[in-house]
């Protein structure tokens, strides 16, 4: 069985890490508030989602679910030790029908 990232995490984990960029570029630039009241909720609601989705895959290592717990980068890091584990699972299988 291959284990593979859903696209919906791989949205939200990439949606996390902008929305992270824009709120810390508004901060260090013009800090507008309406664009502080747009991306925060944003970033919340997508740090959640990467968080949930994650600890839902039942076949994801214990690595990838704390790795998603890391603001801003968490989603692209346990989206990456997902796929590390499929590609790892998939060598295997072929090892071993060969």
């Amino acid at each position: 069985m291959r284990l593979r990232s859903p696209r919906h995490l791989r949205i939200a984990a990439h949606t996390e890490l902008v929305s992270l960029i824009v709120l810390l570029a508004n901060v260090f630039t013009v800090h507008l508030k309406p664009i502080s009241s747009l991306m925060g909720p944003a970033h919340g609601c997508a740090y959640l989602f990467v968080v949930t989705a994650t600890c839902r895959i039942k076949q994801a290592p214990a690595a990838a679910k704390v790795l998603a717990l890391v603001p801003g980068v968490g989603g692209l890091l346990a989206l990456r030790q997902l796929d590390r584990v499929d590609t790892t699972r998939a060598q295997r299988e072929e090892v071993l029908s060969s």
